[in-house]
């Protein structure tokens, strides 16, 4: 496996296979809060980084910020990870929150309603500097 293959983790599958959904998980200087950053789609056939992300790369958070700056697209697949992902966290006291929501993932987002289940911030630093995001 190559260096983005690992990131992904996903097999390359042919010469000209480019990653549909790209996730990093990124500590912050709180020692309990981790940002998930996504860049790409994300829908059946590309979840699965996005699961593992929120399953282990999490484990240690309190809080979990979701960058959804570089997400172009999301569809229910990937609304339920998130939504199981906050369920997760909130059985062991955390929170999953979403920042920097874009068209379309925005409209899909209030159309079904989850604008309003998930703490949704502007952008990652208003997300992390909330000081009652922690309460």
């Amino acid at each position: 496996m190559d260096a983005e293959e690992q990131a992904t983790g996903h097999e390359a599958t042919g010469p000209a296979r480019q990653e549909r959904l790209v996730v990093e998980v990124r500590p912050q200087a709180r020692r309990d809060t981790v940002v998930v950053t996504l860049t790409g789609e994300v829908d059946h056939d590309s979840a699965d980084p996005l699961k593992d992300a929120l399953r282990e790369g999490v484990k240690d958070a309190v809080r979990v910020v979701a960058d959804c700056s570089g997400l172009r697209f999301c569809d229910s697949t990937g609304l339920n990870v998130l939504l199981k992902a906050r369920l997760r966290m909130l059985d062991r006291g955390g929170h999953l929150d979403l920042a920097g929501l874009r068209p379309p993932v925005d409209r899909m987002f209030e159309i079904t309603g989850a604008d309003r289940v998930f703490r949704v911030y502007r952008d990652v630093e208003t997300a992390l500097t909330d000081e009652h995001a922690h309460a």
